[in-house]
């Protein structure tokens, strides 16, 4: 290994870490936790070694130079890719708010841009540090800033209209082709690209982490109560002759008589497993050294188990009366790695 690498090896890789661990540090409800980082590292890494093959053929197949290639269809190729891992965690409901959103996306994209450093410092031993500190400062930071703004956009347009649907990732996706894209084509003029990514990703950042904690701090008060309330309902019995728990329960009918208490019984289950994920968040938004519920793994075992006997056609058909949504599925899956 030489002198020239271990200078240029750090110029090359660590800014970009060093901006995620910042946008973790400022995520005062830890909505992420490290394996999920790790998780969407790790997919970043994959996604960039895909790339490589993916873009070596494209170029091959239409017989274009580099330079085309990375001004036309290479932004879309690569923030199409990276887009699937965080499309990935939308479907499975690891993502709930703005935060994680731009957190899990920039990580994915730190993945995909640390492949492509190790690559090109090994490729290019005799390119100048001038060289590294452009893709260190820039480059890297512009592929964790574009998947970060897949992530962010695509939330916005679930938080406004609702379940998630195609259109919202493919609105998405656009802006981060458009970054990745003027990124490319202004890559010649020295430094400019470099000062674009570092002096505009950092407001935006700032911009929606401050005004997104508001509204997880909101959220979270309110759906405590709603939450609490529910499942006083549930212990005294009230909920079972409320228009919501007749509607179940003629529903479960349907289904299977003896699937009633079954049903009743996840959502009691369910209803305290979301509680005991909004104290630990409350908890941790005042600063308090919370520990998580030990029960909480053989309870989600349980739950898991209960959603087994119900069945998937009858849960799918109960789900939209179970006063659940999208947003209480992502505390569920953040008890997991509390």
């Amino acid at each position: 290994m030489s002198t020239h690498f271990l200078l240029e090896a750090p110029v090359g890789l660590l800014p970009v870490l060093a901006f995620l661990a910042t946008l973790l540090h400022f995520d005062s409800y830890r909505l992420v936790n490290l394996k999920e980082i790790v998780g969407c590292l790790v997919a970043g890494l994959a996604l960039a070694a895909a790339a490589y093959f993916i873009n070596g053929a494209i170029l091959q197949l239409l017989a274009i130079n580099v330079p085309t290639y990375s001004h036309t269809l290479a932004p879309a190729v690569e923030e199409g890719l990276k887009a699937t891992a965080v499309l990935y965690l939308f479907l499975r409901n690891r993502i709930g708010f703005m935060i994680d959103a731009a957190i899990l996306g920039f990580a994915v994209g730190t993945g995909f841009s640390l492949f492509e450093n190790i690559y090109y410092l090994h490729a290019y031993e005799g390119a100048n540090i001038g060289v590294w500190i452009v893709r260190g400062f820039g480059t890297a930071i512009m592929h964790g800033g574009a998947t970060a703004l897949f992530a962010l956009v695509s939330q916005s347009f679930i938080e406004e209209k609702g379940a998630p649907k195609p259109v919202h990732f493919l609105l998405g996706l656009l802006p981060a082709i458009a970054l990745h894209l003027l990124f490319n084509l202004i890559a010649d003029i020295p430094l400019l690209p470099t000062a674009v990514v570092l002096f505009g990703l950092p407001p935006l950042f700032y911009l929606t982490f401050s005004k997104n904690e508001h509204a997880v701090h909101q959220w979270l008060v309110d759906d405590y109560k709603s939450h609490a309330q529910l499942l006083d309902e549930i212990n005294s019995g009230a909920f079972r002759h409320s228009e919501a728990g007749r509607f179940i329960l003629e529903l479960s009918r349907k289904f299977s008589p003896a699937m009633v208490e079954d049903v009743f019984t996840y959502l009691k289950l369910h209803t305290q497993l979301v509680l005991r994920a909004e104290q630990l968040a409350l908890a941790r938004e005042r600063q308090e050294a919370v520990e998580p519920a030990p029960q909480n793994a053989e309870d989600l075992r349980v739950l898991h188990e209960l959603e087994k006997r119900i069945g998937a056609s009858a849960m799918m058909a109960l789900w939209p009366h179970l006063h659940f949504s999208r947003r209480e599925l992502w505390e569920m899956h953040a008890l997991y790695g509390a």
